[in-house]
C-alpha cells in the first residue's frame, strides 16, 4: 500500500487525531459500523460510559481489520457516529490511542439521534490492504 498524508495551510488545521486527507492505493476495505457489542456473548459492552463503548468499537473493528491483513495503521477513513456530541472529548481519547497523531486518518464525526440498540458510538472505517 502507498499512504500519503495530504496536509495545506489552505484549509482548517485538524484539532484532534485525523488528517486533513489521505492519498491511497492498493485494496480497498470497507468495514461496517462498529457497535460496543462483545464478540463472545452478543452483550452490549460499557454501560453509559462513552470511553468504555469507544474502546469496545476499538476492539471490533481492530479484530476485523486484522481478519482481512490489515491493521489501524492502514486505516485511511473514520466516519464516528455519537449520539450526543458532549461525548466528543471521551471518545476522542479512547480513539486517539489507535492511531497515530501525524498519520491518523480522515475523520469525520456526526451527532445521530439514535444508534443501534441505544448505544452512544458507532464506528466505520475504510482501510488499504496491505499487498502481501
Amino acid at each position: 500500500m502507498t499512504r500519503t498524508v495530504i496536509q495545506t495551510n489552505q484549509a482548517p488545521a485538524p484539532v484532534g487525531p485525523y488528517s486533513q486527507a489521505i492519498a491511497a492505493s492498493g485494496t480497498l476495505l470497507f468495514v461496517a459500523g462498529q457497535i460496543p457489542l462483545d464478540p463472545q456473548s452478543g452483550s452490549l459492552v460499557g454501560g453509559d460510559d462513552v470511553a468504555q463503548q469507544t474502546q469496545q468499537v476499538m476492539a471490533n473493528l481492530t479484530a476485523i481489520l486484522t481478519a482481512a491483513g490489515a491493521s489501524c495503521a492502514d486505516v485511511v477513513k473514520t466516519t464516528v457516529f455519537l449520539s450526543d456530541m458532549n461525548d466528543f472529548a471521551a471518545m476522542n481519547a479512547v480513539y486517539s490511542q489507535f492511531f497515530d497523531a501525524d498519520t491518523a486518518p480522515a475523520r469525520a464525526c456526526v451527532e445521530v439521534s439514535r444508534l443501534p440498540k441505544d448505544v452512544k458510538v458507532e464506528i466505520e472505517c475504510i482501510a488499504v490492504v496491505p499487498s502481501p
